[in-house]
């Protein structure tokens, strides 16, 4: 049977009633971690670009901008998934590589929104766009990853999962949204070289497609019915080495959201390890950047092809560079929105200790991703100590978890254009989500201008 068949099958069949308390539970803290950062990125200068060039195209108001107003859901779709993705706050899964919020969230939510769907119905598409991703990706990662933004390409399956099943739409008709989104699924990693803008437009983008793939698989529209594994289809074109049993193994029976990571550090996941790390030398030792001689981070290898940067000149780029991140980890005892600024891109102390951070990708580690995204520091003191510490899992990862309560508390802090009665009902609205017979009491926090 094809895969796109058999993850058709899945899409349909799978209904709220399947999902175990749990897993609902779960999800609506997801979809929560998902506002925490979409409501910080709506005041930043890419997100504005982006906001105004829908302004400019107009759009049937069917749908909330978490930047104020109403536009198309394919509109929404894209802004409020480029606004999520900025923060560099929003969650992560393992081994498929993707921050399926950004991508899978907005376009859930243009979608349910538009066809006045209840919260159990946001959720349950959630949970089907999240492993419709997640496994493509463990499909066709690691190799894909080195090229491609796995959010950007295999998230375009997961959005237009999730919004074929909001759609109502039949086995057939989302084989043909699945073969419409593996058509547009793109997003290359060049980005980084210049610290560009472009990866704002990969979550929206793949979230705006997600919706065109099944809107128009509900009119008739139709796609490849064997984009995955077809000779000229998604495996063959952008993997050198991919694994279709990744696809169908233990399908109906687990429930991958539950894999999810969340962030504690406003950085790039690769960076986590080592800045957990020094978060604890920190707290442990009261070590002064001073007393260092220098740094080893050793760590696996995709890591290094992402985030080894040892000059960043960008406040975003600071936040992409291992070096960095490690240096300010130990000299600021943390690393949230409020350390990743002008002002310590620019520290002179920071700068120093940071040309003294050596990054080494060491086949041990490497041999263990992606299941383990883990990291070893080696601390040489002046006074010819050496202190060495290791984790296989940064902070959030489930085998290394933060509560429920720790995802609560990060969305009070970051969501600072809401004041606290609106912080409090937010959160009461997202935890009851499969309560709401509608989702505009709880998009109507999107409707002032943040």
């Amino acid at each position: 049977m094809e895969l796109s068949r058999r993850l058709s099958q899945y899409v349909t069949s799978t209904d709220f009633d399947n999902l175990p308390k749990e897993v609902v539970d779960f999800t609506k803290i997801c979809i929560l971690d998902y506002f925490a950062s979409a409501f910080i990125g709506t005041t930043t200068k890419p997100v504005k670009m982006i906001d105004e060039l829908v302004n400019e195209m107009g759009g049937k108001e069917h749908a909330s901008l978490v930047t104020g107003g109403k536009s198309s859901v394919m509109n929404a779709a894209l802004v409020n998934g480029a606004a999520s993705h900025i923060a560099e706050l929003d969650d992560i899964h393992k081994s498929s590589v993707i921050h399926a919020a950004t991508v899978v969230i907005p376009a859930a939510l243009a979608v349910a929104e538009s066809e006045n769907k209840t919260g159990k119905d946001l959720i349950t598409a959630v949970v089907i766009g999240y492993e419709v991703c997640y496994r493509i990706g463990e499909a066709v990662t690691p190799s894909h990853y080195y090229h491609w933004h796995n959010t950007a390409t295999c998230g375009t399956f997961g959005a237009a999962a999730a919004a074929a099943k909001l759609l109502d739409l039949d086995e057939e008709q989302t084989v043909h949204a699945l073969g419409n989104a593996g058509t547009q699924a793109a997003g290359l990693w060049e980005f980084i070289e210049d610290g560009a803008m472009t990866k704002q437009l990969h979550p929206g983008k793949a979230a705006m497609n997600g919706v065109i793939s099944a809107t128009l698989a509900r009119k008739g529209f139709t796609g490849a019915s064997k984009i995955l594994e077809g000779s000229r289809g998604f495996f063959e074109a952008m993997s050198e080495g991919y694994d279709q049993s990744r696809i169908t193994h233990d399908l109906f029976n687990v429930f991958k959201i539950m894999e999810n990571s969340f962030k504690v550090h406003a950085s790039c996941r690769h960076t986590h390890s080592a800045m957990d790390l020094m978060v604890d030398l920190r707290k442990e030792r009261k070590i002064v950047s001073k007393e260092v001689d220098h740094i080893v981070v050793r760590t696996y290898q995709v890591a290094l092809n992402i985030t080894d940067n040892n000059d960043p000149r960008t406040e975003y780029g600071s936040k992409f560079s291992l070096q960095f991140c490690t240096a300010l980890a130990l000299i600021e005892g943390k690393g949230g929105l409020d350390q990743f600024n002008d002002e310590s891109l620019w520290s002179n102390e920071i700068r120093d200790l940071m040309k003294r951070v050596e990054v080494i990708a060491d086949p041990k580690i490497d041999r263990h991703y992606p299941e383990k995204w883990g990291a070893l520091i080696e601390v040489h003191m002046k006074n010819g100590e050496i202190i060495e510490m290791e984790t296989d899992f940064p902070k959030g990862d489930p085998e290394n978890a933060v509560t429920s309560q720790d995802i609560v508390d990060k969305f009070n802090t970051v969501a600072v254009n809401l004041s606290k009665k609106e912080k409090s009902s937010f959160v009461n609205y997202a935890l009851s989500l499969d309560e709401l017979n509608d989702l505009q009491t709880l998009m109507n926090f999107t409707q002032q201008k943040l």
